[in-house]
């Protein structure tokens, strides 16, 4: 028994894909479509969400954030809050340090004012057109960077 046609049976101008078989195929989607739905809906749904949060793991752990703290880093600045953020805990971290110096108070009030104000700019570039925010980012990133970096050496890393 052949399950498909041979190339010799199929005619060239012939149409696959045809109104009667059209019509015979929505018949049968009237009458399974009740169904079937109800039973394949959950599952699908199910996945769906699985998906999403497979989805929103995946972005938190990138960001370097908890899960429950992706919505706070959304937009197209939401990686460099999440850097801005987590900066500004170690640096709070350095100034709670006990065996901290008068340098580490001083270098955590400035690098504080710094973030601030680089805080500021990514909200400010969110408005901006994506050429200008593209270099506002690049310019706050670099910047975070360093200053990162400073931070890592006041820490002893």
């Amino acid at each position: 028994m052949a399950l498909r046609k041979r190339a010799a049976d199929v005619v060239p101008g012939d149409p696959r894909f045809t109104p009667k078989k059209a019509k015979n195929a929505l018949a049968v989607a009237k009458i399974l479509g009740p169904a079937v739905v109800p039973l394949v809906a959950p599952v699908v749904l199910r996945a769906f969400g699985e998906a999403r949060d497979r989805l929103d793991r995946l972005r938190a752990r990138r960001m370097g954030v908890a899960v429950g703290d992706l919505a706070q880093f959304s937009g197209k600045g939401g990686v460099l809050h999440a850097r801005i953020t987590g900066a500004a805990e170690a640096i709070g971290e350095l100034r709670e340090k006990p065996d901290g110096t008068a340098e580490d108070r001083t270098f955590a009030d400035k690098s504080e004012t710094t973030l601030r104000q680089l805080a500021a700019a990514v909200r400010a570039a969110e408005r901006m057109p994506s050429a200008r925010r593209k270099a506002a980012h690049k310019a706050v990133a670099t910047e975070l960077d360093e200053l990162e970096q400073r931070l890592l050496t006041r820490l002893g890393l």
